[in-house]
């Protein structure tokens, strides 16, 4: 009994922290890896600030209004198949796997701002 109970309490610190990667990889591309790359003279995104970022990689999550289906902060708000499709989708915008401008209009349209 006292294995199982120690087994899950490791599981559920394991996921936890898993969770906690993901966010903070996800905070810190938006944040911090993102902008930094838009700022290059060499940058053809359309977007240059943390919170564009955030919104377009949350709009194309959620597939709509993010604010629409999570709480505010979304990050705090996060399913784990969320964060995780976030924390890719990020990787793939900084290495040109996906248009981000196209992300970007998509993100207008939900908004009706296209």
């Amino acid at each position: 009994m006292v294995v199982t109970i120690m087994k899950i309490m490791f599981m559920t610190q394991t996921a936890s922290d898993e969770m906690a990667f993901l966010i903070n990889q996800y905070l810190i591309m938006t944040k911090e890896t993102m902008p930094e790359m838009a700022r290059k003279a060499s940058s053809t995104w359309p977007v240059k600030h943390d919170h564009c970022f955030q919104r377009i990689v949350l709009d194309s999550v959620c597939q709509g209004v993010w604010y629409e289906s999570i709480k505010r902060p979304a990050y705090k708000h996060l399913t784990y198949p969320q964060a995780e499709l976030a924390v890719k989708l990020c990787n793939e915008i900084i290495a040109g796997q996906v248009d981000l401008s196209g992300l970007n209009l998509q993100s207008l349209t939900w908004r009706g701002k296209r």
